[in-house]
């Protein structure tokens, strides 16, 4: 029985084990299973690897995108300049295992967004800058967006504060991203502090989170007007590829 799974903490938000277990009875897939792997410290991760001789695969969630870096052995060109892995291909061989880095964020957030309509015109602002935002970053680079990343707790060049976000940017930036976990479920009731007052017909806003259906951060736009998406459809995307990646 080959195992893959999911690492990250908590992990009670996750679709990933439901998703990956139907799609192996759907297709007849016998001989894997799917499972999730909480790790309060990503210093854990070797004693997981060395634990699970059976395992083939791993998915990389919220907080461990980056600091997982260093356990691994080699990294994808996409992952090496994203600076985030998403994805770990596990090669058995007989003088042990290779750990291999990839990120399947990038692909997906680009597939998600570029049917809709006119979003090249439109300036970004990335809420969050973790691991998730690099790729989102990446995306809108090689797409030509532009685009400002907004923290909680650092000013920097192309980074500003939530307190600087005001009626002025709202409407110059109307491609608004959630790459944080703030509205993520059990904490339905949060959402990111910006101006919704200040949101119209003219913006996208898309949240990379997909439980719930709908957070805060979609309602409060949606009702002003805006085009919502979540990551539901991201997470599908996802999903493909990181089978593709560990069959191949």
């Amino acid at each position: 029985m080959k195992k893959y799974g999911l690492i990250g903490y908590p992990l009670s938000h996750s679709f990933s084990a439901d998703y990956f277990n139907r799609k192996f009875k759907n297709e007849n897939i016998v001989d894997a299973e799917y499972k999730l792997f909480p790790l309060p410290n990503i210093e854990l991760f070797n004693k997981l690897i060395f634990e699970n001789k059976d395992l083939f695969g791993l998915n990389v969630t919220i907080p461990y995108k980056k600091s997982v870096i260093k356990y691994l052995n080699f990294l994808d060109e996409g992952a090496k300049k994203i600076a985030a892995v998403n994805t770990i291909k596990i090669i058995h061989k007989p003088d042990g295992i290779k750990l291999v880095g990839y990120n399947t964020d990038a692909p997906a957030f680009e597939q998600s967004i570029s049917k809709i309509k006119n979003i090249r015109k439109k300036k970004a602002l990335i809420l969050g800058t973790g691991g998730a935002a690099n790729a989102i970053e990446f995306v809108l680079k090689k797409m030509n967006i532009n685009y400002v990343f907004v923290s909680r707790h650092l000013k920097a060049k192309n980074i500003i504060f939530y307190s600087d976000i005001n009626k002025q940017i709202i409407e110059e930036y109307k491609f608004i991203i959630n790459a944080t976990p703030v509205g993520m479920f059990p904490d339905v009731d949060k959402y990111p502090d910006i101006p919704y007052d200040f949101i119209g017909k003219d913006h996208v806003l898309f949240d990379l989170i997909y439980n719930p259906n709908e957070t805060l951060f979609l309602k409060f736009g949606g009702e002003n007007g805006a085009l919502v998406f979540n990551g539901f459809e991201m997470l599908k995307l996802q999903a493909k590829l990181s089978w593709f990646i560990w069959n191949k």
